[in-house]
């Protein structure tokens, strides 16, 4: 089932990564490297994934490649948002992929590229349609973000919740799906390119929406689909029972599959951004994925 692993997810943002508690990720690169290792030998055919980078930064990239961690890995991976919180234009996309280009010769997956519809559907519509015009032929990998807008009850992964303003609120309508299942107008942009364009769909723990999913995915001709299994949700008392109902039925997939979020108690404070207390407890985690998986 597993194409691809991605080992984390945004470790340059502290939406995802406190690296106020880890300068110059030293600790993140150490456990990256030995993740890598350890997936390599658990699966050599599986791709190991730098998590993906926002904002995209090829300085955070030469500061891995330095540390050695990208001798551990096949792919590193970008994430762009420029109608909602980057300040650039959708057209300068092929100039951040060569700025990354610039200081590794690994390949550049682009896993997380959406427009959301917090300013309008129209918006979301053409932006589709100039952002899979730009990124065509630029990078192998492409997953657009997301299929579902995220329920209002939710909490979106942001360090500082409402104190973001708008730009905690256009987490909320990212989904070329509206909450109630009706399509948004994207719907027909996507389906204009779904011949190189994937999907990225996070799913939370015994997420309702999984089989809704897997039938709109089918139905749109989705290929690639990236996704992630919580290492927060390890300790839950039916989580390999999750693991197992969620990989089965995303296996007609080719899957991009990221493993990221720390248990609060495993943490070096309690919080999911937190830096293991142990890295090799992560190791293992993903090692324990993969294998379970990947062979």
């Amino acid at each position: 089932m597993i194409e691809a692993v991605m080992v984390w997810n945004e470790p340059n943002n502290t939406s995802h990564w406190d690296f106020g508690i880890d300068p110059g990720w030293q600790t993140f690169a150490q456990m990256a490297r030995a993740t890598g290792e350890a997936v390599h030998a658990e699966a050599p055919h599986v791709k190991r994934v730098l998590g993906g980078v926002s904002p995209i930064d090829p300085r955070f990239i030469g500061n891995m490649k330095g540390q050695g961690v990208l001798e551990a890995m096949d792919v590193v991976a970008v994430h762009g948002f420029p109608l909602d919180w980057n300040l650039w234009a959708v057209e300068d996309w092929p100039e951040k992929l060569d700025a990354v280009r610039a200081v590794t010769d690994l390949p550049v997956w682009v896993t997380e590229v959406g427009i959301s519809t917090f300013a309008g559907d129209a918006v979301q519509a053409e932006g589709l349609h100039r952002t899979a015009k730009v990124l065509r032929g630029q990078s192998e990998r492409v997953h657009w973000y997301s299929l579902f807008d995220l329920p209002g009850a939710w909490e979106a992964t942001t360090r500082h919740k409402q104190r973001e303003g708008s730009s905690y609120f256009r987490h909320f309508h990212m989904g070329l799906i509206r909450e109630d299942g009706t399509p948004k107008p994207a719907m027909d942009a996507f389906a204009e390119h779904a011949d190189f364009l994937g999907i990225c769909q996070w799913f939370h723990y015994e997420d309702h929406r999984l089989d809704d999913a897997v039938r709109w995915l089918k139905k749109m001709g989705v290929k690639r689909l990236r996704t992630g299994l919580s290492w927060s949700d390890d300790d839950r008392p039916n989580s390999l029972d999750w693991f197992d109902r969620q990989m089965k039925a995303l296996e007609d997939f080719e899957l991009t599959v990221t493993f990221c979020f720390t248990p609060e108690h495993r943490g070096v404070v309690p919080h999911y951004t937190s830096p293991p207390r142990d890295i090799n407890e992560y190791v293992d985690f993903c090692a324990r994925m993969v294998r379970r998986y990947a062979r």
